[in-house]
């Protein structure tokens, strides 16, 4: 500690993700906070640094067979599938009101192959409110895609071909369920990624001993919450060491020592997922905290303590 003391008056938590500007580091993770609008009257949405509405594919999508979530200890598994109503539906119902939005908005899309990210990743350049997109190809409940995210060499022509399709920043989100997450981020990067989000949910799977049935219709699922913090700190710290460009972290995040952990081991910024769930202020409270915990450890700005972790 120095011997100065912070106001926290004169914190400043904007940061940068490359060329995408946010007013602070707290978002909220795709398919956990619905399109904002469903979250209005609970949440003071404009507050928040970036809105990351739900997944869309470029053709509707039904989803996985039911049931699609279950609670784990310490967790919660899905299995959606990525239920949507398809782009253009997206752009000429849903984007409008995220438009009006005053954060800005991060689009996460997911794909069947690199040219279809492309043609969806051109058609937003096109549509006015969209400030970013997010390259889901890490999404473990659905066939195709994954392995864009678990192959160096697709995830950078995958990254390659949006960057040169459109001009929007571009994060990449990647799957924890591979041998070496460094090597694909490093692919990221390569193809022209602004940032890089981190961690998707684990493959995993719950039974029903009893009827001797898995407990999704769709048998695996993506575990998120509590239970998977750990592993996702493990792959920030990972990460950070090995690329030059932001990360925002993704995983467990439910209280402000939970940010400042993703923090000091290497995130520029952090999405908040499953505690939207059962404590929908969470953000709220976490934007709150977040200038007190900064000017705690003398920091001026969020900046002051990314990557700041002593691993000797």
């Amino acid at each position: 500690m120095s011997d100065r003391t912070v106001n926290i008056d004169d914190v400043r938590l904007g940061v940068q993700l490359g060329r995408l500007s946010l007013s602070n580091p707290i978002g909220v993770a795709s398919g956990t906070f619905g399109y904002a609008r469903e979250m209005a009257g609970l949440v003071d949405v404009g507050r928040l640094g970036a809105v990351l509405p739900k997944t869309i594919t470029k053709e509707p999508r039904q989803g996985n067979a039911p049931p699609r979530t279950v609670e784990t200890a310490a967790g919660m598994l899905n299995s959606i599938g990525l239920d949507n109503d398809g782009l253009e539906s997206f752009i000429a119902i849903l984007l409008p009101y995220l438009a009006e939005l005053p954060t800005s908005v991060i689009v996460s899309i997911a794909a069947r192959s690199g040219r279809e990210f492309e043609e969806m990743a051109a058609r937003l350049q096109e549509a006015a409110g969209v400030d970013a997109l997010e390259l889901n190809i890490s999404c473990p409940n659905v066939s195709g895609g994954v392995d864009m995210g678990t192959n160096p060499a697709a995830c950078e022509k995958v990254v390659a071909g949006c960057r040169k399709a459109c001009s929007l920043p571009i994060l990449v989100k990647l799957t924890p369920n591979v041998t070496d997450i460094t090597e694909i981020a490093k692919a990221a990067e390569a193809g022209g990624a602004d940032a890089i989000s981190l961690i998707n949910t684990l493959s995993a799977m719950a039974v029903d001993w009893r009827a001797r049935r898995p407990r999704l219709g769709n048998v695996f699922g993506g575990l998120s919450g509590p239970a998977i913090k750990p592993v996702a700190l493990r792959a920030v710290c990972q990460v950070h060491r090995a690329v030059s460009i932001p990360l925002m972290g993704i995983g467990g995040i439910a209280s402000i020592d939970d940010v400042m952990e993703f923090l000091v081991a290497g995130a520029t910024a952090v999405q908040i997922g499953t505690s939207n769930f059962y404590l929908p202020t969470v953000t709220m409270q976490i934007i709150d905290a977040l200038p007190i915990a900064l000017a705690e450890i003398d920091a001026t700005c969020v900046d002051d303590v990314v990557g700041t972790l002593n691993v000797g």
